[in-house]
């Protein structure tokens, strides 16, 4: 059964006492123009480098996640935001168990 994304006007449950201590990505909604994207990162999880064409933001809501990207490595916490170019090569490393809100712009 595919995943039912939220239409336009619904209320998204994004934190709701989630175990974060095992990895999970599950697109909330999906759009032609963006993908609006809940990520669970374990403590010490790493996400590999990758990249994609749309700008990128992520909101951290819970947690601390080490984000490598243009050379350098930033730490995001709890209540903090982060964008990226389109391209930006990027990987995550979560120092403890993270959750963040990831929004992808995506490109034709």
């Amino acid at each position: 059964m595919a995943l039912q994304h939220a239409a336009s006007g619904d209320v998204i449950k994004v934190q709701d006492g989630m175990d974060l201590s095992h990895f999970s990505s599950i697109a909330l909604a999906k759009t032609d123009e963006q993908e609006l994207i809940r990520m669970v990162l374990p403590k010490d999880k790493r996400v590999p480098e990758h990249h994609v064409p749309g700008e990128v933001t992520m909101l951290c809501l819970q947690g601390e996640v080490a984000v490598e990207a243009g050379g350098g490595s930033q730490v995001l916490r709890a209540g903090q935001m982060m964008y990226l170019n389109g391209g930006v090569g990027h990987a995550l490393h979560a120092l403890q168990d993270s959750l963040l809100l990831r929004t992808i712009l995506l490109v034709g």
